[in-house]
């Protein structure tokens, strides 16, 4: 009997998992525009070598799947070889015995029906789809598609004026997206090839930091034009439409219900996270292009809104999603119930309820759950849960705000859905009733709750605030003839409100709630299509210029982050959770970049630049 090493196998798996961790990084850095068909023959490959290839599903027909996939890459493929690879996985899904064998199936038939038109256009055209071309990832992932690039390297030379000015090329709220953006530039960092991925929120926060927004000038207004744009709606679209438009030498008129401007960025974000000060700053900013009215309180109904589309030659409507949604469960109505949306509002206008001593339950997984749970922290609550009925994993708020409210005291009470809001004695609420859930299966991409035969679970609340949506008030639209589809404003892909020559609208009023940035890009594609239909095609000169790249630093570095407050300070006071970065964190950072505009496919093309 020969002998065997305890520790053999476990060295081994050693090796591997340190050989997969590059493997693991390519995976993540996927470059946008990558040819999908390509990815999934990789994807194929890499299942080819797990296989044992004792059955004959995945022995032959791998193979021979591979090969089909070699005819459609070199366009060499037919209608038939799509037949043939359908049939081939199907096959392999339903008799593989093993999971490497039948997720592999899984997968080919999932990337046929997902990459139909991929599939299509190499058989049918013998190219690659149009949209296939690789882009400088962070640009193109920006929604607003800021040169990003560019305004670290401006922050790496110590020029922070320069790098607000790139920003505002494309963003007029660069603070609003130094302290709150969700910073979907960094999902395909190529910078995770060797290490981390920018922090690229933190180099523009320290841009903002060093010099204020409203200190650095605007670009000089066109001459006028002498059209008149109305923009309804104060918030990040609406006053970056504004911003834009009144650049390009338009006169724009902002109709705002309420008493400020910033829309959900000040009545919907908490002043721990988003200073009020800091928002004004990229306000006064942004008026001070001049060409911009502002019209506050200002209520819209139909008959106004008639008037305004009659009186201005163009109209852009971003009301966004400012209503809170309910539970259809018993005991909404009763005293202590409110919406996430009315507590941020009123904290938003700087009246903070007083929660001393009250235990405040708050139903929702999202961001604005969170933003509520640690608010009801700096209110006095004696105790805070969140009752979620996923898993905390399952959680839709960003992991470090979630992290942040763990460490704040909040305490996440998961696998619960609410069954009903029961009264104390003197008819207002007393404690939450939740059906405890177990996990099933995977629906939507993530994995659906089912009722578990379990008690009902009893959670003692005096406040509970309802957390799990929000709504758009579009009856006085609707009124006036706007169509809508479940409250959202039917729109064509140049944002032209349906049935309206001049009505346009974007944002979360179109789309549904999403995110600050996502708002800016749709009041900046609004404002360039509205300059075209009014006859124009202006150019904007931001005022900055990118400076000449440095050579890449491949050394690997720790991803530099935002520093905070200590926690038993900031949870007593509405005061910002985040410190500055210091001079010599910032430019490190920075000189992570790996100016992927000027090395590699960015020097070819410029794609993900020029074109925005």
């Amino acid at each position: 009997m020969s002998l065997l090493s305890i520790g053999s196998y476990a060295k081994d798996a050693e090796r591997v998992k340190a050989f997969l961790d590059p493997f693991m990084r390519r995976v993540e850095s996927m470059p946008p525009g990558t040819c999908p068909i390509a990815v999934q023959q990789s994807l194929l490959q890499t299942c080819a070598a797990q296989t044992c290839g004792k059955c004959t599903p995945c022995r032959e027909g791998i193979p021979k799947i591979l090969a089909d996939f070699e005819a459609v890459l070199s366009f060499q493929a037919s209608e038939d070889t799509l037949r043939d690879i359908r049939k081939r996985a199907q096959l392999l899904c339903d008799t593989a015995d093993c999971a490497i064998g039948y997720h592999a199936g899984e997968l080919v038939l999932q990337g046929l029906d997902t990459f139909k038109g991929e599939f299509e256009s190499h058989v049918e055209r013998g190219m690659c789809a149009d949209e296939t071309e690789q882009t400088v990832p962070c640009v193109t992932l920006c929604p607003a598609h800021v040169n990003v690039p560019a305004y670290i390297a401006l922050a790496q030379e110590g020029d922070c004026a320069g790098a607000i000015k790139m920003i505002r090329k494309d963003n007029p709220f660069p603070t609003a997206c130094a302290l709150v953006c969700e910073h979907p530039c960094e999902e395909r960092c190529r910078r995770t090839l060797v290490d981390a991925p920018l922090n690229i929120r933190g180099i523009k926060k320290y841009a903002v930091d060093t010099i204020a927004a409203d200190q650095v000038p605007v670009p000089e207004r066109a001459e006028s034009t002498g059209k008149r744009i109305a923009v309804i709606g104060g918030g990040p679209s609406g006053m970056t439409c504004a911003y834009f438009s009144a650049l390009m030498g338009h006169d724009a008129t902002v109709f705002e219900g309420r008493k400020q401007l910033g829309g959900m960025m000040r009545y919907g974000i908490p002043a721990y996270r988003f200073p009020r000060e800091r928002l004004d700053e990229d306000i006064r900013a942004i008026l001070s292009v001049g060409g911009i009215e502002v019209k506050m309180e200002h209520i819209i109904d139909d008959a106004e809104m008639k008037r305004i589309a009659d009186e201005y030659d163009a109209v852009y409507v971003a009301v966004g999603a400012q209503g809170g949604k309910s539970l259809k469960i018993d005991g909404v109505d009763l005293p202590g119930v409110m919406s996430a949306v009315e507590l941020l509002e009123k904290a938003g206008d700087g009246e903070v309820p007083d929660f001393t001593g009250k235990n405040v339950v708050v139903i929702g997984g999202g961001n604005v759950a969170m933003d509520c749970a640690r608010t009801s922290v700096r209110a006095g609550a004696n105790e805070v849960v969140v009752a979620y009925r996923r898993r905390l994993e399952d959680m839709t708020a960003l992991e470090e705000e979630v992290h942040a409210a763990l460490a704040e005291g909040v305490e996440m009470v998961v696998l619960q859905a609410p069954v009903r809001i029961e009264p104390n004695e003197e008819g207002s609420v007393g404690a939450l009733i939740c059906q405890p859930q177990r996990i099933g299966a995977v629906k939507g991409g993530r994995p659906a709750p089912v009722a578990a035969n379990k008690p009902e679970v009893s959670i003692d609340a005096d406040i509970v605030l309802i957390a799990i949506g929000q709504d758009i008030k579009s009856a006085p639209f609707e009124e006036f003839g706007m169509k809508a589809e479940r409250t959202r404003f039917v729109a064509d892909d140049y944002l032209r409100a349906d049935g309206f020559d001049n009505v346009f609208v974007g944002g979360d009023c179109q789309w549904g709630p999403k995110t600050v940035i996502m708002a800016i890009a749709a009041g900046k594609t609004a404002a360039r299509n509205i300059d075209e239909y009014l006859g124009f095609s202006h150019e904007l000169d931001c005022g900055a210029e990118v400076p000449p790249a440095r050579p890449n630093d491949r050394t690997a570095y720790g991803r530099v982050a935002v520093p905070e407050r200590p926690i038993q300070r900031r949870r007593h006071d509405f005061g910002h959770v985040e410190l500055p970065m210091t001079k010599e964190e910032a430019v490190q950072e920075c000189g992570r970049c790996l100016r992927c505009d000027v090395f590699g496919i960015g020097a070819l093309t410029g794609r993900g630049l020029e074109q925005w």
